[in-house]
């Protein structure tokens, strides 16, 4: 078996525009929303650091700045903590500026996720790295990018997160036709497609915000035109090496079945408030009183 490098810097994409969350994302960002008393980008931060990924880029845009601030020192807030004698909260505020290295790099135009992950070219380099997309969190009793850089290890190449979804659902994601490989949660990739239609779908099998990529996805990005929605697609980039294991060796996808929040959405996050609140040992007793009696007058 070919050894492989191994991986330490994760790309994370964060200059979307958070629309569905208008007009609360009009001056916040939407990574900085808060899930319970933590925003969510911080999860995401600390999924990469708990799989041994300690050297984070942040794809960042206009109007991002409080990403930057919140994961860099608060020297004033600090000292008044101290002052107060308030140990607890002045742990939680040095947690998310001893996370990791943070780096930042502007995308500049809105292109899509390929030409977001082709910004991190000069960064990463000849290095395999993850990418984490900030809608996704995933549960940290799922240590599913840590399985993810596993495989990598094992086969090379590049790896995807693929998740089962209801076949009318298909239509938004980037979809994965595979073949077997003699593991339950592992399978060959064969074919990608960037949402199609339920009857054109290769399989029910999505693909949800977790890359381990060989860096050869990045000269095959900077010649892959914009794809759907007119813009660059990692998923016709991932096509081009499915397609020819030569350019930087297989692409593999870990089926996940555990716990998966899309903060993107507000159904959904409104969901993973309520999941998380009820599993917190200092909110969970009392808040899950409140909602049964919540639920039980309302129906």
């Amino acid at each position: 078996m070919t050894q492989t490098p191994s991986i330490t810097k994760a790309v994370i994409p964060a200059a979307g525009l958070g629309t569905r969350f208008l007009p609360a994302t009009k001056a916040t960002p939407k990574e900085m929303l808060p899930v319970v008393d933590k925003p969510a980008i911080q999860y995401v931060v600390e999924e990469a650091v708990a799989a041994g990924l300690s050297d984070v880029l942040m794809i960042t845009g206009r109007n991002k700045r409080p990403l930057e601030d919140h994961f860099d020192r608060n020297y004033e807030l600090e000292e008044a903590l101290t002052r107060k004698g308030d140990e607890e909260r002045l742990a939680k505020v040095q947690e998310s500026s001893d996370l990791a290295t943070m780096h930042y790099v502007r995308q500049g135009d809105p292109r899509g996720l390929g030409h977001a992950v082709l910004c991190a070219a000069p960064h990463v380099g000849d290095q395999p790295f993850a990418v984490l997309l900030g809608d996704d969190l995933i549960d940290p009793r799922d240590p599913l990018l840590a399985r993810m850089v596993e495989v990598r290890e094992r086969f090379g190449g590049s790896v995807i997160a693929l998740m089962e979804v209801e076949p009318s659902q298909i239509h938004l994601y980037g979809c994965a036709a595979v073949g077997p490989t003699g593991e339950s949660d592992v399978v060959k990739v064969t074919g990608l497609v960037e949402k199609p239609e339920p009857a054109e779908a290769p399989s029910n099998l999505a693909i949800i915000g977790r890359y381990v990529l060989d860096p050869a996805v990045f000269a095959i990005l900077r010649e892959t035109a914009p794809g759907r929605g007119g813009e660059i697609q990692l998923t016709d980039a991932l096509q081009k090496l499915v397609q020819d294991e030569r350019v930087g060796g297989p692409v593999h996808g870990v089926v996940f079945k555990g716990r998966r929040y899309d903060t993107g959405d507000r159904g959904d996050y409104l969901r993973a408030i309520v999941r998380l609140a009820c599993e917190r040992d200092d909110l969970g007793p009392d808040f899950r009183t409140w909602l049964r009696g919540y639920v039980s007058e309302e129906m």
